[in-house]
């Protein structure tokens, strides 16, 4: 199966509604991180097809689940490669997203790749997430990144408006939530592997 078919297939199952131009910008993300990733080592994941399901329809799975209004802001923490920001993007281009990583190789390939994929919805924060200190608030908070759910809420929960969301992606469930949390069971196209994603409202 080539890659623009694996990613066909997921967008389907997803029943996801996305732009016109989304297939063609997910697989030129694709082409820029296979390219990046032999310099700067952005993902473990080296082959495109895997990148589909593990990277973009991953990404994408938690789209429905996402409490964010048409022009508002999403923050991602820890972005790292740029997931699932930059999926997130491309799916949503009425949504405004920033994309966080405190390593300047890292913030340096997001940066570039919102430039090469037309992403003007999309700008790059470089820092640590608990020092960062933005203008305006965000209306969630995701990250691939934190292993931990209370090291999460701990050092971003001061990113979120009040009555907002911070959003973890995990593998298997939490054992234990914090309070004001819940958990979406997903499923993910291609994958054969747990996957859930933990909200956590803050204040208001």
């Amino acid at each position: 199966m080539t890659p623009r078919a694996a990613l066909e297939r997921g967008l389907d199952d997803l029943a996801l509604a996305l732009p016109a131009d989304a297939a063609d910008r997910l697989l030129a993300y694709v082409e820029l991180l296979t390219k990046w990733n032999r310099t700067y080592n952005l993902t473990a994941i080296r082959d495109p097809l895997e990148m589909i399901g593990l990277h973009l329809l991953d990404s994408l799975a938690v789209l429905a689940h996402l409490p964010v209004t048409d022009g508002g802001a999403l923050a991602d923490v820890g972005s790292g490669a740029g997931l699932p920001g930059i999926p997130l993007a491309i799916a949503r281009q009425e949504w405004r997203l920033t994309l966080n990583d405190s390593n300047q190789k890292k913030a340096a390939f997001l940066r570039q790749a919102a430039i090469e994929l037309g992403l003007r919805n999309v700008e790059v924060h470089e820092g640590r997430a608990e020092q960062w200190r933005p203008a305006a608030l965000f209306q969630v908070v995701i990250s691939r990144a934190f292993a931990d759910l209370g090291e999460f809420i701990a050092k971003c929960r001061h990113l979120v408006v009040p009555g907002g969301i911070l959003a973890a992606m995990k593998g298997a469930a939490p054992a234990a939530l914090e309070a004001g949390c819940d958990v979406v069971k997903l499923q993910v196209p291609l994958l054969d592997a747990q996957r859930h994603l933990v909200r956590c409202r803050v204040g208001g």
